[in-house]
């Protein structure tokens, strides 16, 4: 069917060659006779009164242009060059009728600009030719432009010759052009009696024949015997009419020519067109045959396919329902169950013994391997996370035994560098029992103990100060008035530790680490760690922060990235959203949002629980304090309000919990929390201590352990975590933005770069704590500022600049003068101003034993919550390393 639909296009665009050839073939007859009238015209002299005859034959060509124009058309696509070149031809017949009237042409060159035109429109008959596939259809289309050719030639014999004898004389070159077109339409003629068939050369013979064409091979051959003997010319009896003469009997003969070109073009064009509609006939009877065809097949499908049709959709049906329910809650019993055995495997319900049936208990195979597979895999995880356990278990025994002896060590320690390096080594021991709770993490294990009442967020916050390294550099601006719910507490003590340890680790020494907070306005409260360290890149935040939103199961990567992947769970644990930021200067903001569901509201503050009882204060009212100093004017000085600050809803600002003093003496005002009270203005920072403390812990407050008696009825901590963090002074009220509940503010803000801190502030020594006791005490009302002592003071330190130098020994040594360089304030004072208790002096044992005790009863308290605690390693897993990770340069 196709090769039939082929041959009828092909048979088609046969015909439509062919049909234009011809409508061609009558413009060029028609133009040839326009072209012998115009050379008369001209030969005549251009007679006004042959023009209007003249007119009318331009008119009866032009018509038969615009048809062969429409012809033209059909053919545009397939023979587009040359229908293109045939119309650009006739194009210039208007301007060469222009030229031959109104112009000083002659005739001769008019009759071969002619020429021109009507050879370029007959040359597009050989076109049939190439186009035809049948012999007799191209043997017919070769004999036509061959009788076309020749005819052309007649015609042009004819417009010479008329006007030779118009001039009774051929001019210059127009008896050679008169012989030349003779000896062309001799030869075309001898070309079609070659080409042509019998039929065609009999239709030849007796059209061409007769008394005009007879006669115009006379006058031919007189006219060049008369020109051969330069005789005037005349051919025949009366000279005055032997134009007309010539004119009627060529015309003739030329005529007659015409209907036997006609008479070929027809046979052509039927010839084509009866190939085209047997084409077509052959392709029509070839489809009727291939749609029974088909029509047979598809009944015969039909019949197979309903035997297959009815046990295929049921496999499907039940393949489905095993793929996207069966299995998947399968696996997730299995995940679930603590022993990992599954029931039976229900099987497809397709009893067949053909293929289909043979597919279905295939499939029935596979979902029972992936069952076992499944159940292999959960007691695998199983085994893994029981393998975390212990591991985590065995190394928090050790941790603890560790901490008892250094414990042990530091009771009996008198040296103080050697005591503040037990210190740093009882912290790196916290730090593992850390790591020890991240398997615990990771095995899905909850903490073994919870609080039962609410804890304070700042208690919470210093809380996971105490379990990182280089606390110190760490600003806290968590707000005091909101509490969390026991059941979260050591979850979120582990998940800041993990964010504030990444933070510190990844960010340069000299730099703080900011840990703000406040409440939002659609619930919950939004906590930000804030660092100035190497930051991530787009990509890196991306899969960070893609891997907190969805916790990754445990595979080998996550050793590597121990810190993001605890932190990732923690928050799904409860609720919390964590999300990574890119800060303003540099480095990275860790956003916490902490759901409402985790808030309480806070426990009431209760009396000391030892050491007598605790003396009530009056409530000092909210009262204006000085604005926080802008950022750069000193070297432990915060930038601009973060956004997310909380905005205090009952005043301008909140009130600083008063600081109550002690009911005995002592070594210093005591604010009932153990913490000596701080008078130090902002930026000031000794030891731990990184600012103000206004949220102190009292007797209640669930950090702390039980006083014991011997100090003025309180104690201090054992161990300090992470130091007195600042808390909220008071300012001015800056509302939040509002933005859309549980939600991150959109753009994060703060500071452009982070204050510095001071060299040698990294470790807590014992002298900070007596320093503490001596300079940080609460005044009363009546203490005055003595500005006499001070200058006093201020000018003895002036003059220690130059010390007093004492002789020389007889090597040559200096000989120090005991007390020559003393200055005031750096020795005990032996008699105290008057009408003020003198500060009595803390013996170095002293110190060692309040620090020592604090360090005990917080590892006692956190004893407590969850029987140990191990330091994580940061985020030193996917993008950052932490310090001495495997992975240096990877991050968050």
């Amino acid at each position: 069917m196709f090769t039939s639909l082929r041959d009828a296009d092909t048979y088609q665009t046969l015909r439509e060659v062919a049909e234009f050839s011809e409508a061609l073939g009558a413009v060029s007859h028609e133009l040839a006779f326009e072209r012998d009238q115009t050379a008369l015209y001209i030969a005549q002299g251009r007679p006004p009164a042959s023009e209007p005859q003249l007119r009318n034959t331009y008119d009866g060509v032009d018509d038969l242009v615009l048809a062969a124009k429409q012809r033209a058309a059909v053919l545009a696509g397939s023979h587009e060059a040359s229908v293109r070149s045939v119309l650009r031809r006739l194009e210039e017949v208007t301007t060469l009728r222009e030229t031959a009237v109104k112009g000083k042409i002659q005739p001769l060159p008019t009759i071969s600009k002619y020429s021109q035109i009507i050879a370029a429109l007959l040359q597009f008959h050989d076109q049939v030719g190439e186009v035809a596939v049948d012999d007799q259809v191209s043997r017919g289309a070769g004999a036509g432009a061959a009788i076309s050719r020749a005819k052309e030639q007649a015609s042009r014999q004819r417009g010479i010759l008329a006007s030779a004898l118009d001039k009774k004389g051929f001019d210059a070159g127009e008896l050679d052009s008169f012989t030349a077109a003779k000896a062309r339409e001799e030869s075309e003629q001898t070309l079609f009696a070659t080409l042509a068939s019998q039929e065609q050369l009999e239709l030849y013979r007796n059209s061409v024949v007769g008394r005009d064409v007879d006669q115009t091979d006379l006058f031919r051959l007189r006219a060049i015997a008369q020109s051969s003997e330069s005789k005037p010319l005349s051919i025949g009896a009366r000279p005055a009419r032997d134009v007309s003469t010539w004119f009627d009997v060529s015309t003739g003969k030329i005529d007659a020519m015409r209907d036997v070109e006609k008479g070929l073009a027809a046979a052509v064009i039927l010839r084509a067109r009866a190939l085209e509609n047997g084409a077509n006939t052959a392709a029509l009877v070839s489809g009727v045959l291939i749609l029974i065809l088909l029509v047979v097949v598809l009944a015969i499908i039909a019949l197979i396919a309903r035997s297959l049709i009815r046990p295929l959709r049921k496999l499907r049906r039940e393949a489905l329902e095993v793929a996207g329910q069966r299995l998947p809650q399968t696996v997730r019993k299995l995940r679930e169950s603590a022993d990992g055995v599954a029931g039976p495997v229900v099987p497809i319900s397709v009893t067949t013994h053909d293929e289909i049936g043979e597919v279905a208990r295939a499939f029935d195979e596979v979902h029972r391997e992936a069952v076992r597979l499944a159940g292999e895999e959960s007691r695998l995880r199983s085994n893994v996370n029981a393998m975390f356990v212990n591991l985590s278990r065995r190394s928090q025994t050790l941790v603890e035994r560790q901490i008892t002896l250094i414990d042990g060590l530091e009771q009996g320690e008198q040296d103080e560098q050697r005591l503040g390096n037990l210190f740093k080594l009882d912290h790196l021991a916290t730090r593992m029992r850390r790591n020890s709770e991240n398997l615990l993490v990771l095995a899905g294990q909850d903490p073994p103990r919870r609080w039962s009442q609410p804890v304070k967020l700042v208690d919470v916050a210093r809380a996971s100060l105490s379990e990182v390294e280089n606390y110190e550099r760490v600003v806290l601006q968590v707000p005091d008035g909101v509490s969390i719910a026991g059941q979260a507490v050591n979850d979120i003590i582990h998940l800041l530790a993990e964010l504030v340890e990444n933070a510190l680790s990844f960010s340069p020494r000299e730099t703080r680490v900011t840990v703000s907070g406040s409440r939002i306005d659609g619930g919950g409260v939004m906590l930000s760690i804030t660092d100035s360290g190497i930051g991530m890149t787009i990509e890196e935040l991306n899969q960070a922060n893609e891997r907190l939103t969805d916790a990754p199961s445990v595979d080998v990567s996550v050793s590597r990235r121990m810190g993001l992947f605890v932190v990732a769970r923690l928050a799904h644990r409860h609720g919390i959203r964590v999300q990574l930021r890119p800060h303003g200067s540099g480095g990275l903001t860790a956003m916490v949002l902490l759901p409402e569901s985790l808030l309480a509201q806070p426990a009431a503050l209760a009396g000391a629980s030892g050491g007598g009882p605790r003396e009530e204060q009056p409530y000092v009212g909210p009262h204006a304090a000085p604005p926080m100093p802008e950022f750069g004017a000193g070297p432990y000085q915060m930038g601009p309000a973060h956004p997310s600050y909380p905005s205090n809803p009952d005043g301008p600002g909140w009130p600083a919990p008063p600081w109550p003093p002690s009911n005995g003496g002592g070594g210093g005002s005591n604010n009932g929390s153990g913490w000596p009270a701080d008078t130090r203005g902002p930026g000031a920072g000794i030891g731990p201590n990184i600012g103000p403390n206004t949220g102190g812990f009292d007797s209640a407050d669930v950090w702390m352990p039980p006083r014991e008696p011997g100090w003025n009825g309180d104690q201090l901590p054992r161990r300090p975590a992470a130091g007195p963090p600042p808390s909220w002074v008071q300012g001015e009220r800056i509302d939040p933005p509002q933005r859309p509940r549980y939600d991150f503010p959109e753009i994060e803000q703060g500071a452009t770069t982070d204050p510095v801190l001071k060299a040698g502030g990294d470790d807590y020594l014992p002298i900070f704590a007596a320093v503490e006791s001596a300079w940080f005490e609460r005044g009363g009302s009546s203490a005055v500022w003595s500005s006499e002592k001070a200058d006093e003071g201020w000018s003895a330190a002036k003059a220690a600049v130059e010390p007093v130098r004492g002789a020389a020994t007889a090597a040559g040594l200096p000989k120090r003068v005991p007390k020559a360089n003393l200055v005031p304030g750096s020795a005990e004072t032996v008699n105290a101003p008057r009408g003020v208790s003198p500060v009595p002096a803390v013996s170095p044992d002293r110190v060692r034993s309040r620090l020592s005790n604090f360090q005990q009863g917080f590892r006692a308290a956190r004893e407590d919550i969850n029987g140990g605690r191990a330091t994580g390693s940061g985020f030193g897993g996917p993008m950052r390393a932490v310090d001495g990770g495997d992975d240096p340069e990877e991050n968050i």
